[in-house]
């Protein structure tokens, strides 16, 4: 299985967040979890984090409807400062939109690796992680 170092959640729903770290937190084979309730947040913690590799995640899970800086907003900044960051991250749209535009549009971004509806139960985290380790 897949060890991750650093996972990002980028949501606003601080409800949600909170449970999705109980899940994460019983998977030993993640060691820290930083959460960010917009796009923004989580870019500035990106940008800190150039030079510092260990401090880089391996899985980010981004909501699009967030105020500040959503889901979209991110992506844009993200692939701005992708070729600065050098090191692969594993981008997963975790959205409650079951719009097939959204679905379509996230999986046309090379740099998102799969759109999951949310929320991500144990099940969905759990293949996650598989997939990574594949």
């Amino acid at each position: 299985m897949t060890k991750i170092n650093t996972l990002y959640i980028v949501d606003d729903d601080e409800t949600y967040q909170f449970i999705l770290k109980r899940i994460v937190s019983e998977n030993c084979s993640v060691k820290e979890v930083k959460g960010f309730l917009n796009g923004r947040q989580a870019i500035d913690g990106l940008s800190a984090s150039i030079g510092k590799p260990d401090q880089i995640p391996e899985l980010i899970l981004l909501d699009l409807t967030m105020p500040v800086m959503d889901g979209w907003q991110f992506l844009e900044h993200y692939i701005s400062l992708q070729p600065r960051i050098k090191k692969k991250i594993e981008i997963y749209i975790a959205s409650s939109s079951v719009n097939p535009q959204d679905v379509e549009r996230a999986r046309a971004i090379e740099q998102v690796t799969d759109y999951v509806v949310k929320p991500i139960t144990r099940e969905k985290f759990a293949d996650i992680l598989r997939r990574m380790a594949a």
